[in-house]
């Protein structure tokens, strides 16, 4: 895997998400959290950084002051000149395998039922009680369970870990 600068990510996720993506929910959830190395990858063709996959510690907080860790999964992000062509599955593929060795928790992510659902098995099922500290669609707050960590069902808001 090469080492890629910080900068060159940056850049990609500009590119791919816009600048104001750091007001998105999604940014608040991972505030002050290191992306887990063992879980984000970046795609490089011909030496050009052409994808990037991030994941991050966070937990559900239930009232109960109990903590069930997940692992927050995004943002995928794609070169706007080379989406479509199967980079963001073959990132999103690279990390469920590395997932199922390393992740310490289920996964969650905040993204397109449709997609997200029918390649890769996450669903809402076990997210209608979970809450996030900023605006979401409830339909798009997905989970699935990975290394036989199981998903959590409780009530409670998702945060940093």
């Amino acid at each position: 895997m090469a080492n890629i600068e910080p900068q060159a990510v940056e850049h990609l996720l500009d590119a791919a998400f816009g600048p104001d993506r750091f007001g998105r929910t999604a940014y608040r959830l991972r505030e002050g959290a290191a992306a887990i190395p063992a879980l984000s990858f970046a795609l490089v063709e011909d030496g050009m950084l052409v994808g990037t996959i991030q994941c991050w510690p966070v937990a559900l907080r239930t009232a109960d002051g109990a903590a069930h860790p997940l692992v927050m999964v995004g943002p995928v992000a794609v070169r706007p000149d080379v989406q479509r062509g199967g980079h963001g599955r073959a990132l999103m593929t690279h990390m469920l395998e590395a997932a199922e060795a390393n992740a310490d928790g289920a996964l969650m992510m905040i993204g397109d039922p449709e997609y997200y659902g029918r390649f890769f098995g996450f669903t809402a099922d076990a997210t209608g009680a979970w809450d996030l500290p900023g605006p979401f669609e409830k339909r798009r707050l997905l989970a699935r369970a990975v290394n036989g960590h199981a998903l959590p069902v409780n009530a409670g808001m998702i945060g940093p870990r």
